[in-house]
């Protein structure tokens, strides 16, 4: 039986010896989810950086293209805490400009003070601020929820940085031949649909994008990101709650509509991605993109 809101015992992880920030930098490596900030890879910990300091934790997205830097923190958000986020985000995006970087504060209290000021920074700085909770429950184990407190917002920067070119046998030994044949099935649905344009793909080290093959320019409103065994494909459109619900309860692996970017994004594994029972929404959805670009 789930435990009642009543039986929860909130707990200040800064004043209880059990607990410190080492502790709870090893569970948000073990479980990234933890944080909600989407479907996270864990990317390294205690990072060092040019001033001497460490950052705590380094995530990616899936598919590469946008890094977090987490620092965390019992007990209430400083101005310290503020400073070194934002000093370490910093560092990561100078060196990986290619890269979208997203800096995350996370601390048990975020105070109306300094949410105000977070708030500052977040005009110009995309970063997000999330609040630590740790309950006891009647077992004794103990259940942690992060509440964002902050969003980023959407700054007026390409999804990707400035883009870098490569060519299909760099996607081919980065991801392998048989994605990169799947690739071009969904090509293909895009070009049968996008008659009597044509598109080729355009590669680029983070992701692959489209070019019209008449000399008609590059879009990145259908991105492919192709992986070992399966390809990631974000088509940009408008959100609509009842497709969404359809997507979601098709045969299709939907993983999310992504605000910040505008863009479906669905993770592709075989022919039966392309081919199967969801076949029909994935035009419609492909077609609603390509008007767009019309």
């Amino acid at each position: 039986m789930e435990p009642t809101l009543a039986e929860l015992k909130l707990i200040s992880m800064k004043d209880n010896p059990r607990f410190s920030e080492r502790w709870l930098q090893t569970r948000l490596v073990e479980s990234p989810e933890l944080l909600g900030l989407g479907e996270l890879v864990f990317r390294d910990k205690e990072r060092v950086q040019s001033s001497g300091g460490r950052l705590d934790l380094l995530y990616s997205d899936e598919s590469g293209g946008t890094w977090y830097e987490v620092e965390i923190q019992l007990g209430p958000v400083d101005e310290t805490h503020i400073i070194r986020t934002l000093e370490y985000w910093d560092y990561e995006r100078l060196r990986y400009q290619n890269i979208q970087h997203i800096a995350v504060i996370a601390a048990e209290e975020i105070t109306s003070r300094f949410h105000n000021v977070i708030s500052l920074f977040n005009r110009f700085i995309p970063i997000v601020a999330l609040q630590a909770s740790a309950y006891e429950l009647p077992d004794g184990s103990i259940s942690l929820i992060f509440t964002k407190v902050l969003d980023h917002r959407v700054l007026d920067a390409p999804d990707d940085g400035i883009p870098l070119a490569t060519d299909r046998q760099y996607w081919e030994n980065q991801a392998s031949v048989k994605t990169m044949n799947e690739v071009d099935t969904a090509l293909n649905i895009v070009n049968r649909l996008s008659e009597p344009t044509i598109y080729g793909l355009n590669y680029n080290k983070h992701y692959i994008g489209l070019v019209d093959a008449n000399g008609g320019g590059v879009s990145t409103a259908i991105v492919f990101r192709p992986k070992k065994k399966h390809f990631l494909l974000e088509i940009k459109g408008t959100p609509d709650s009842d497709f969404i619900d359809r997507l979601e309860e098709s045969d299709l692996d939907f993983m999310e509509y992504d605000s910040r970017k505008g863009t479906y994004r669905l993770r592709m594994r075989g022919a039966i991605a392309l081919e199967g029972a969801g076949h029909d929404l994935l035009e419609a959805l492909i077609q609603r993109s390509l008007q767009h670009l019309a």
